[in-house]
């Protein structure tokens, strides 16, 4: 499970397969490599120094080496049942059996004990910086390439899906564009992209309530290796609706995009802060609906921008296609950037 928002990990899948049991290592030259468990490493690095971790219910990080099969004494005076066999299908390991009852009440649990905060703020923050690594090669392979990546989040029923199937169907043959489509179940938003002849490879996170940085470096894998998309482009990644956890996980984009219609409330910035502290963009959609509503536009912005002082704002309808225009200019002109500082690079 991600310590970090308490999703659930191991069920990701890529086109309707299921991802890559083992993990990731950025190697000394700055590429993401993957290996399953028992497998020799493709590269040699120094940070491993061949030892297995877990998480025991306290927080406590237990290191040991792949060949010490014997007992490990973890500081604790109970026996632990490991099976060694190194099963890494979805977890490390099977998590350790503590007594955390209370002396005074033996029928309840000792929460204090059972939690140890400081180390599981410890453990999220090395998730967190391994996805940050992960998440700066993804951005300079981007950025070799010529790509100017968004990250479009959103709650549910914003409107996004229907946004980004104009989008492409209206710049179709202006640049080249592919999308990461990110969903916890179904391929319905990726069939609906296709439609549109664009290139698409739909993520599934299963129990996850989030793209991170590995998913997307994987499936910008495999859209380049199916020769759907070379780069020089713009590549559009749909993370999976939540107005929470995705604003956590830096994929590598160029820009983040946050959109919000205006029917789901006004105060969305001020229930959600961290989602709009972080985004470059603020899409304001529905805009044809706001005869029928009482939402106040400008106060939602107010509070959007009291947080985000430099958060941008494009107001649209993707259904009318009111405002589409400064939408896609917006898009243009971060392409042109990217391209710019690509043929400066090279």
């Amino acid at each position: 499970m991600c310590t970090v928002c308490g999703c659930g990990e191991g069920e990701t899948r890529i086109d309707g397969k299921a991802t890559d049991a083992g993990h990731e290592h950025i190697g000394p030259d700055g590429k993401i490599y993957r290996h399953r468990h028992g497998e020799a490493h493709p590269h040699t690095h120094h940070h491993h120094d061949d030892t297995h971790e877990h998480v025991a219910p306290d927080g406590t990080v237990f290191r040991h080496s792949h060949n010490d099969h014997g007992h490990h004494d973890h500081g604790h005076d109970h026996d632990h049942g490991h099976d060694h066999g190194h099963d890494h299908g979805h977890h490390h390991h099977a998590a350790h059996e503590q007594d955390h009852r209370r002396p005074d009440r033996p029928d309840a649990i000792d929460g204090g004990a059972a939690l140890n905060q400081p180390r599981l703020v410890t453990i999220e923050r090395d998730i967190l910086a391994k996805n940050d690594g992960l998440a700066a090669v993804n951005r300079r392979r981007f950025a070799e390439r010529g790509v100017f990546v968004l990250n479009l989040m959103s709650s549910p029923g914003s409107g996004k899906t229907t946004l980004l199937t104009r989008s492409l169907t209206d710049l179709k043959g202006r640049f080249p564009v592919a999308v990461i489509e990110g969903d916890q179940q179904t391929s319905f938003d990726a069939d609906r992209i296709r439609a549109t002849g664009t290139p698409a490879v739909q993520v599934n996170t299963g129990k996850g309530c989030h793209l991170d940085a590995s998913m997307v470096a994987q499936a910008a894998d495999k859209l380049a290796a199916d020769g759907q998309f070379a780069g020089d482009g713009v590549l559009f990644v749909e993370n999976v609706g939540n107005l929470v956890c995705p604003a956590g996980f830096d994929l590598g984009e160029t820009h983040r995009v946050v959109v919000l219609s205006v029917t789901e409330g006004e105060d969305k910035p001020l229930k959600y802060p961290d989602m709009f502290v972080r985004a470059d963009l603020l899409v304001v959609n529905k805009i044809d609906l706001l005869p029928h509503l009482t939402f106040d536009v400008e106060r939602m912005i107010g509070y959007a921008q009291r947080l985000n002082p430099s958060l941008a704002v494009i107001q649209l309808s993707a259904t009318t296609g009111q405002g589409l225009e400064d939408w896609y200019d917006w898009i243009a002109d971060g392409l042109a950037e990217a391209r710019a500082a690509h043929t400066a690079a090279v």
